[in-house]
């Protein structure tokens, strides 16, 4: 939903360009990565994925913790190929 004040970017063109001003939400986690949502709940239940927090009830990942994340396993792949 857009309104006046806020559009919401692509977050992962936003990524590539520099880390976003926000924390991010699981849908922009799934999105990011081009999985299903049910995804990005299974990794944190199995402790696999990006590391997220809670604010209240509500799930956020931190932009940096992301990008370090996708850099681990940058390494790790290449490592092992």
């Amino acid at each position: 939903m857009n309104t006046p004040s806020r559009i919401h970017a692509d977050p992962r063109a936003t990524l590539r360009a520099g880390l976003p001003d926000r924390y991010l939400t699981p849908n922009d986690i799934a999105e990011m990565f081009e999985v299903p949502i049910e995804t990005v709940y299974q990794w944190r239940k199995k402790r696999t994925g990006p590391p997220g927090f809670r604010i209240g009830k509500h799930l956020r990942y931190d932009p940096a913790d992301v990008h370090a994340y996708v850099t681990q396993r940058k390494h790790v792949s290449q490592d092992a190929a």
